[in-house]
Order: C-alpha cells, then sequence, then structure tokens
C-alpha cells in the first residue's frame, strides 16, 4: 500500500534530446537500446497492438520541466505522454488511466530494462494525491484523495539534493530480491503474503538462512505498509498533525531499516539535505527521503 502524490511540473516533452525516431513494422525488444527513450516509446506502442488498441505514425515536439536522474519519476511522466498521445490520437480517449499506467509499467520493465513497480506510473496518470493498494498489481484499488495542504498553511516541498539516479539500478533491484528472498522462506512469492505475526515470531529462524539486511527491510514493509493506510486516512480526516508524525515515523523508518538513504556504492555521498532540514524544521515540519531514495530529491 503507498500514498503518493503527483508534483505540478509537466512533460510536454524535453527539447535537449535528439530526435527519437521509431518504425512501427518493428517493435521488437532490442537489448542494445535498454535505458533509451527509444525502448520506452517501442515498449508502449507493442503493448498497444497486443492488446488490440490503435497504434499510427506522429511526430511530437515535447518540452519537459521534469528533471531528469532528479527521482521525480521523469521516465514515468514520459511514458504516460506517449500513452495518452495514442490514446486520444487513435483511440478516442477510451482507454483508462490505469491501463496506461500499466503499459507504461510494462515498456519500462521489459523494454527499458528496469524493474519497477505501478506507482510511479499511476501517480503520474492521476495526479493529486491518491492511496493505492497493489495486493493484486493488474487490478490495483485506486483511490484519490482531495487534500490542500495550504488549508493547514504548510507546503508540500520536493527538494533537488542535486544527487542522481542513474547508475542505481542494482540498489533498487536490491531491495525487491531481498523481501522476495524473506517471502520464500515462509513458501510465499511475495511479503504481503506473508502474516506479519509469523514473521516476527520467526525471525530468530530466519537470521540462519537470509542475511539481517532482508530481514530489517521487511520489517520496513510491514511497517510502512500501515503506516501508508494511516496517511490516507489522516488527510481524509483532515488530521494534519497525525499525517505529519506518520510521515516522520515513515521516513525513519526508511533510513533504519529499508536503508535507502545512500548507495553502497557511492557511500561518501551522503544526504546532508535531511539533517539540515531536521535542523532547520525543528517540530514545525517533517522531512523524509523521497521514493525509491539513495539519490535524487528528499
Amino acid at each position: 500500500m503507498v500514498l503518493a502524490a503527483a508534483v505540478n511540473l509537466d512533460c510536454i516533452n524535453s527539447e535537449s534530446f535528439n530526435l527519437k525516431e521509431i518504425k512501427l513494422n518493428n517493435l521488437t525488444f532490442n537489448s542494445n537500446e535498454i535505458g533509451s527513450s527509444e525502448a520506452l516509446i517501442k515498449g508502449i506502442c507493442s503493448k498497444f497492438k497486443d492488446l488490440g488498441y490503435n497504434v499510427k505514425g506522429f511526430d511530437a515536439y515535447i518540452t519537459s520541466d521534469v528533471a531528469k536522474g532528479s527521482g521525480l519519476s521523469s521516465s514515468a511522466a514520459f511514458e504516460n505522454l506517449i500513452g495518452t498521445i495514442l490514446n486520444y490520437e487513435f483511440n478516442n480517449g477510451n482507454i483508462s488511466l490505469t491501463q496506461i499506467a500499466l503499459i507504461s509499467q510494462y515498456a519500462e520493465n521489459v523494454y527499458f530494462g528496469k524493474s519497477c513497480g505501478l506507482m510511479d506510473q499511476m501517480a503520474s496518470a492521476i495526479g493529486g494525491f491518491s492511496f493505492m493498494d497493489f495486493k493484486d498489481p493488474q487490478k490495483p484499488i485506486i483511490e484519490k484523495i482531495n487534500f490542500d495542504f495550504s488549508n493547514c498553511n504548510y507546503l508540500l516541498c520536493i527538494v533537488n539534493t542535486k544527487g542522481n539516479h542513474i547508475d542505481l539500478t542494482s540498489d533498487y533491484i536490491s531491495i525487491t530480491k531481498e523481501m522476495q528472498l524473506v517471502a520464500k522462506a515462509f513458501n510465499k512469492k511475495v511479503l504481503r503474503e506473508v502474516n506479519e505475526k509469523d514473521f516476527f515470531n520467526n525471525i530468530a529462524s530466519l537470521r540462519t538462512k537470509i542475511h539481517d539486511r532482508a530481514i530489517l527491510r521487511a520489517i520496513h514493509f510491514f511497517k510502512d505498509n500501515q503506516n501508508a493506510f494511516k496517511e490516507a486516512q489522516a488527510l481524509k480526516n483532515n488530521d494534519f498533525e497525525t499525517f505529519k508524525n506518520l510521515i516522520r515515523d515513515s521516513g525513519n523508518s526508511s533510513f533504519k531499516f529499508l536503508q535507502n538513504i545512500f548507495s553502497l556504492s557511492k557511500p561518501l555521498e551522503q544526504n546532508l539535505a535531511l539533517a539540515l532540514s531536521e535542523k532547520i524544521l525543528k517540530d514545525k515540519g517533517v522531512s523524509r527521503v523521497h521514493g525509491g531514495g539513495f539519490a535524487g530529491t528528499i
């Protein structure tokens, strides 16, 4: 379960990129294109065709103020853009936001080579605040939450720490793999299928099979899964103090248990911005690592 918020930045294309030309009569996966814009476009067009939707040629000039590599899901914004163009140009706008997000995720997983979940694509497609339950990843439960921070005299700020998400794919994959290790110990595929009480009752025996970091990351999963639900409830109840405390708790859990504040591949590049934010805000506000973490924004 997650609580997501879309920022008010646009992807109407990327002026700094050169022409990306795709031939619609050859949409097969090409390993040489992994990590490229071409891969994303081909993956989206391919999935549209597989699902029986109309796909035709078009030229698009795109500008974007979503900073690349900053952790603001620039790839998800780009994927949704391509899917939206195909939807409204050739399919009368009949394809749902959820379906476009699923198609975008497919393109990123299979063609682009990044094993991301669905949150970024879905948050970008829906906009604003949204609570999402991915117990069934192909049929997520999505609830849009109308909440205005300004009514509480607060602002939700994304801070660019000048870190870069590029070359950190292995860090993100390690989180998924380690949580799956714990799930496998209970003969389950994912942690959502594992009973939390069973997990905590068996930590001693788990340590004989699995390293500590995987177990700590699983502790974060169980804790933050409930936190996301509670955060959404607090917003719906206009209980901002509770929401603020839950965000603080969630951020501390990310730091201590999930351990996604910095990359072990770059141990000298630490997130000073979190420490400075804590000093500046004191008890008036809270800060936490954004999204997948390791670099980018807070």
